[in-house]
């Protein structure tokens, strides 16, 4: 199946998941307080990532039955062996459960496929944002309006850190905000929630860097944004430049998640690697 996968087919398929999923996710939204546990240390879950869990894990197995699916709340039992698959499905069913919690919108469904170890196809739906991504590489990044309408989307042309803005995890401090956009000499530095809102701002051109250095979430908050991004003409590795590598049975994103519109992919590079002890 994987060897004649029509990536644009796929798309098409999996963005109704994505809806069915964010649906689900905004009616425990609108109840206005939800119950939150705790899988670890500040590592919340509520009803509402699970909810959607389950709605994406049963599409994908139908639309796709054979590919093995990589899903944060699910038992880790369900996908064992998935290492060395030629395809894999990534899903983060409510990216930024902290900012759901804390009603400011800033959270997205996310679904990416990587083949033969690398991310190809990803498909962000952002909720409360009433904004919905797709992208895949051969085919490109749009953004999908609520008729079903496809803009196409692309990555900034700035071409020098003084005209950029950087997002950062919302977990930065403001001090280490103000470092940052003085070492960097960055026009502006935005706090945000969700590896996938994130990822969306650079791939639209609203944002040019990305920068999550240290642990950076696990795969499956790192491959829907990569394939994204790098179909709108950016890129994105982790903060040693190097390539994100999806087959190799690894789940943590130890070495960071740094997204960019490409031109300045070197130069963000360069400044993590200065800091570094």
């Amino acid at each position: 199946m994987t060897a004649t996968l029509d990536r644009r087919d796929a798309l098409t398929k999996v963005l109704p998941m994505a809806y069915a999923a964010s649906e689900a996710i905004l009616a425990v939204y609108a109840t206005g307080t939800v119950e939150v546990e705790y899988k670890g240390k500040d590592d919340p879950v509520t009803i509402a990532d699970k909810k959607a869990n389950a709605i994406l894990c049963a599409a994908l197995e139908r639309a796709f039955p054979g590919l093995p699916i990589v899903a944060e709340e699910s038992d880790p039992g369900t996908f064992a062996g998935w290492a060395g698959a030629p395809a894999v499905w990534f899903v983060d069913p409510l990216d930024g459960t902290r900012e759901f919690i804390a009603r400011n919108g800033e959270f997205a469904v996310m679904i990416g496929l990587a083949e033969h170890g690398r991310a190809t196809l990803g498909v962000i739906v952002c909720p409360a944002l009433e904004r919905s991504f797709v992208g895949a590489l051969g085919v490109g990044a749009f953004e999908v309006a609520k008729d079903g309408t496809e803009t196409p989307i692309h990555v900034s042309g700035v071409a020098t850190l003084a005209e950029a803005e950087a997002v950062v995890s919302r977990s930065y401090g403001e001090h280490a905000l103000d470092w940052l956009a003085r070492r960097a000499g960055l026009r502006k530095v935005t706090p945000c929630g969700s590896a996938g809102v994130k990822g969306i701002r650079i791939a639209t051109g609203e944002a040019d860097i990305y920068s999550q250095p240290g642990r950076a979430g696990k795969r499956w908050d790192s491959c829907a944004p990569e394939a994204i991004v790098v179909a709108a003409g950016g890129a994105a590795t982790d903060e040693r430049g190097n390539a994100f590598e999806y087959a190799s049975g690894e789940l943590s994103n130890d070495h960071g998640f740094i997204a960019t519109n490409g031109k300045l992919h070197g130069a963000v590079i360069d400044l993590i690697r200065q800091a570094s002890p």
